[in-house]
């Protein structure tokens, strides 16, 4: 891909606000930066929007709010609909966007666009199936009638690593149960959602259901949002640490809230698995989005019977991938989002290497410009190692060893968090033990990606609370009303 085209693709971007219908400068005309991390180089500049602004937006919103309730199921759908058919048509444009201020390979962008949009197609059509109940109350003396309703304005806080689709499986679900929003997208990758703003709004969206604030200061621009009266719900996807802070914000207002926060997914295989097909799950769990999900295997639990073979097998495939500039033809590993990021995963690496694990491959970041880290596969890693404890995000696979089913388990539950699972075996009775006793909102079961717009995605513990996507993602927008009616 040459520069040229790299520049048109940013050029179609507003690096502005959106609030209430118009793009706009921020107070001040204040801006910050976005990097591309292949290079550490500058791309564009972007409002950076102050408290007034943020203030703009929540007015915008609530403003727009009764008349966005009042619109009929089928109008909302249509405009989800049409966002979708919008997407689809200008995949090139938004991978090239998504690749440049983000760093996945060109390829994993186009797999986002498609996973994301599924968000609007399929929410487009939810919006016609929420329903309600009539019933006759025990003593029939009266009926009982119970409808759904909007929540009303929403605030949505977005993370960097996949731009497009946390967006769309927040804002389809809100759009097709006739909320208005204010979303706050990460200042690394800001530009797909400011891209994604002016989609819908071609797609018919009114002037304030969908309010874009960009920010360096999301802290202090956020919380007096989080703490006006109008807003009725918060949903956050990002760290398990910002989100009990934002959850402790929304306890003044008593909002609702979803939280999809930090993961520490186990993958097992069990001496029985198919090797063939547990590589290959291995290397989507571990490899989407360059390892940086929180659905990414972060600790391989081998039987020890296998975990020679299983191990040299996963190293042979992470060796032989490709690692560049996501532009680029052939690339399948691009940089991580930022240096900071990149320090963290080789903290952890060294500190696993320091306390007696093997690297197989990779174990270091090549010379050169840009956030790059090699794939890299570890074995004989201790339990004591940080990353047995702490998200990784980043391409590396830390092998450990069991002897028994129980033994398992108990190594995959030992962790704060409680996202996903994964688990390889060909005993269908211990497939349903396994599914059943690990402590994790989502489990993939001889695969490596769960992942699913028609599946309700989230997790327990320190991992967070609410389902977004499937039947169950439209229910975090609304709220339940009691009618008792006499005569």
């Amino acid at each position: 891909m040459t520069g040229e085209t790299e520049k048109q693709a940013i050029q179609v971007v507003h690096p502005q606000l959106f609030i209430g219908g118009e793009w706009r400068d921020a107070e001040g005309g204040k801006t910050f930066a976005v990097e591309d991390p292949s290079t550490g180089e500058l791309l564009v500049e972007v409002a950076d929007a102050s408290v007034a602004d943020g203030r703009a937006a929540i007015d915008a919103a609530a403003a727009a709010q009764a008349d966005w309730a009042r619109t009929p199921p089928r109008d909302r759908g249509e405009i989800l609909r049409t966002a979708f058919e919008l997407i689809t048509e200008r995949v090139d444009e938004i991978a090239t966007i998504m690749t440049l201020e983000m760093g996945k390979p060109l390829k994993e962008s186009k797999a986002e666009i498609a996973y994301g949009s599924e968000f609007f197609r399929w929410f487009a059509e939810e919006a016609v199936r929420i329903s309600g109940r009539y019933s006759v109350a025990p003593n029939g003396a009266t009926r009982l009638l119970t409808l759904k309703q909007p929540v009303g304005p929403c605030l949505m806080i977005t993370p960097w690593n996949f731009p497009l689709a946390m967006g769309t499986r927040k804002i389809g679900p809100a759009i097709a149960a006739g909320c208005t929003m204010v979303v706050k997208p990460a200042g690394l990758t800001p530009l797909t959602m400011l891209w994604l703003g002016n989609v819908l709004a071609e797609a018919g969206l009114p002037a304030g259901v969908l309010n874009i604030v960009t920010t360096s200061s999301t802290g202090e621009v956020m919380e007096p949002i989080i703490r006006d009266p109008r807003l009725r719900k918060l949903t956050f996807t990002g760290s398990t640490e910002v989100g009990r802070s934002l959850v402790e914000q929304s306890a003044e207002g008593l909002l609702r809230v979803s939280m999809e926060l930090g993961g520490n997914a186990p993958f097992l295989v069990f001496e029985d698995a198919d090797l063939d097909k547990a590589v290959e799950g291995a290397m989507l769990a571990k490899m989407r989005n360059i390892g940086e999900a929180c659905t990414a295997a972060n600790r391989f639990i081998v039987h020890e019977s296998v975990a020679e073979e299983f191990s040299t097998r996963l190293a042979e495939r992470m060796a032989g991938l490709n690692v560049g500039r996501g532009t680029d033809d052939g690339i399948d590993v691009g940089p991580l989002v930022e240096a900071k990021q990149r320090s963290k995963v080789a903290e952890l690496v060294d500190d696993a290497v320091s306390k007696g694990a093997t690297v197989l491959t990779g174990g270091s970041a090549p010379d050169g410009q840009g956030y790059y880290y090699s794939p890299t596969v570890l074995t004989g890693v201790p339990l004591e190692a940080r990353l047995a404890k702490e998200e990784i995000f980043g391409p590396v696979a830390p092998v450990f060893t069991f002897t028994d089913e129980e033994d398992a388990i108990a190594m995959a539950n030992d962790t704060e968090f409680g996202l996903v699972a994964y688990a390889f075996t060909r005993d269908h009775a211990r497939v349903i033990r396994v599914y059943e006793g690990l402590e994790t909102g989502m489990v993939g079961i001889n695969q490596g990606i769960v992942s699913n717009p028609a599946a309700p995605f989230g997790g327990v513990k320190a991992s967070g609370f609410g389902r977004e996507g499937g039947a169950e993602g439209i229910e975090e927008y609304l709220e339940t009303k009691y009618v008792g009616l006499a005569w």
